[in-house]
């Protein structure tokens, strides 16, 4: 009796976790991290930088829970989600609401307390967005993926204002740069998930606007990802070592990006290009404190 007890507690523990989608929280509490690091300046602060990347986690945890109360109907027409939990009925609908208003709770007092106002105000408003503006916008038109783009880029600017207390020119740079980030890698992923997305009515740039329209796009984001991305290291926030590591990855994205224009597989050239925004994306992170040369 007790093995099978512990077996479901494990199994709900599980499916709450399940709900937060750790994949998403780990990657913004990763970009969150960056823009700390970026205004730390090698003078890192260990329980600020704690509490800023737990109360930003809870917060970008409670958007997770609420976007899967939100989409239940339409998780159930995708291959990749129809398994979620909602959708299975594995948790009822009040529970999880309840669950994600602990969590929003939570982040935000943590934000508030132990790092500043201003960080917490910047995530909710980041919440907001992504809740309320993307939500209203993405089963409407190809620019909801925009509209998400600017949700996704305020967890930098949150990790930032943890250590400075204002909004400035190096916060606006981080957010530039994963708003620029984020469209290129949010239509590859369009692009490789292309049927889902068909079957879930979800009017993405491909399908509204064809392919070649689509990598076009892509080009011309990641042209202006460069050249703002570099910034950081000419204005001095970075040392030259995340220049060249930003220079190297970011070329190698540019000219997998240009390859897709004759690619036999558009499929497996998305796939590529999805992977390639990581490592991307993660190459920056790492090389925001490294300050070596």
């Amino acid at each position: 009796m007790e093995r099978v007890v512990r077996s479901n507690s494990l199994f709900i523990l599980k499916t709450y976790i399940g709900l937060t989608k750790p994949g998403i929280v780990m990657g913004n509490a990763m970009t969150c991290a960056g823009g700390f690091a970026f205004a730390a300046q090698g003078q890192f602060d260990s329980p600020l930088f704690a509490a800023s990347l737990m109360g930003l986690s809870l917060i970008v945890a409670t958007g997770c829970v609420a976007n899967n109360c939100i989409d239940r109907a339409r998780d159930a027409q995708m291959e990749r989600t129809k398994q979620r939990a909602l959708v299975r009925g594995e948790i009822a609908l009040p529970e999880a609401k309840r669950f994600a208003l602990i969590l929003g709770v939570l982040g935000t007092v943590s934000l508030a307390l132990f790092a500043n106002v201003l960080s917490a105000i910047l995530a909710l408003v980041g919440l907001f967005v992504y809740l309320v503006l993307y939500t209203i916008s993405k089963y409407r038109s190809e620019y909801g993926t925009l509209i998400g783009a600017i949700a996704g880029a305020i967890p930098p600017v949150v990790g930032y204002c943890t250590v400075t207390g204002v909004l400035d020119g190096g916060a606006l740079m981080l957010f530039a740069i994963l708003m620029l980030w984020q469209m290129p890698h949010f239509y590859a992923i369009a692009i490789y998930r292309l049927k889902e997305y068909e079957a879930a009515a979800i009017p993405v740039l491909p399908i509204q606007r064809g392919m070649r329209v689509t990598k076009i796009h892509m080009l011309l984001y990641i042209v202006a990802f460069l050249a703002v991305s570099l910034m950081p290291t000419f204005f001095g926030y970075t040392g030259r070592l995340y220049g060249l590591v930003t220079a190297l990855l970011g070329g190698v994205w540019l000219w997998c990006c240009v390859q897709g224009f004759w690619c036999k597989s558009n499929p497996v050239w998305a796939r590529k290009m999805f992977v390639m925004s990581l490592a991307v994306i993660t190459g920056l992170c790492l090389t925001i404190p490294l300050r070596v040369i």
